[in-house]
């Protein structure tokens, strides 16, 4: 799903009719919860978590967390979730186009370069390995309906458990094991990376953002 190949207005109209409605979790720590102003119908619950003395593990976790609370919450009130990084901001349109059933994210520093330079988990202990795949996925973005997410969190914190039982750690955490499991069960939606790219990056000629 790229800017340019879509009419806005058509998939706004469909799941208005629909009655699609989306969850977004972001994990932070306390200091980068802010109070927010929010719209009509829009709401905001704040779910503590167990803290971690390593980042890696506030990665891994959030898998277990995001299926939990789909099956405790979400899936109540919500059709699709969306599971982000919170240090990103919105610039341009991240509207109903971005939804679907299984929704991955090309990773904007990996989509144009040759799979050899991917950083797959290359180790076979690792429940996460991958000897070869199709794209790189970045777990900065992914979502999809609850039940999809919900299997997708679920299979990715059953390997981390399993890595963890065999004192194995896959190289990019949850990531890696989103990258096996997207690999495993194509998802039946994939965006740019004109939906979390980094600036830093500059300008590409098939970006617009």
């Amino acid at each position: 799903m790229w800017d340019g190949m879509f009419r806005a207005e058509l998939y706004d109209q469909k799941h208005k009719m629909n009655g699609s409605s989306v969850a977004l979790t972001v994990f932070a720590v306390g200091r980068l919860v802010p109070a927010l102003p929010l719209g009509p119908q829009r709401s905001m619950k704040v779910i503590q978590v167990a803290g971690h003395s390593r980042w890696q593990e506030v990665s891994m976790t959030r898998m277990k967390t995001i299926a939990e609370t789909i099956a405790s919450d979400i899936r109540h009130h919500s059709t699709h979730v969306f599971c982000m990084d919170v240090d990103q901001a919105f610039a341009g349109r991240f509207g109903s186009e971005a939804l679907g059933d299984s929704v991955a994210l090309l990773h904007a520093y990996y989509y144009r370069l040759p799979k050899l330079l991917y950083t797959y988990d290359y180790n076979p202990k690792s429940t996460a390995y991958m000897a070869t795949g199709d794209f790189y996925y970045h777990a900065a973005v992914f979502g999809g309906s609850c039940a999809s997410v919900q299997a997708a969190t679920e299979a990715c914190y059953r390997g981390i458990l399993r890595d963890k039982g065999n004192g194995v750690e896959a190289r990019w955490h949850d990531e890696s094991h989103l990258n096996k499991y997207f690999w495993l069960h194509k998802p039946s939606k994939l965006l740019s990376p004109e939906y979390c790219w980094d600036p830093l990056i500059g300008q590409r000629k098939d970006i617009r953002c």
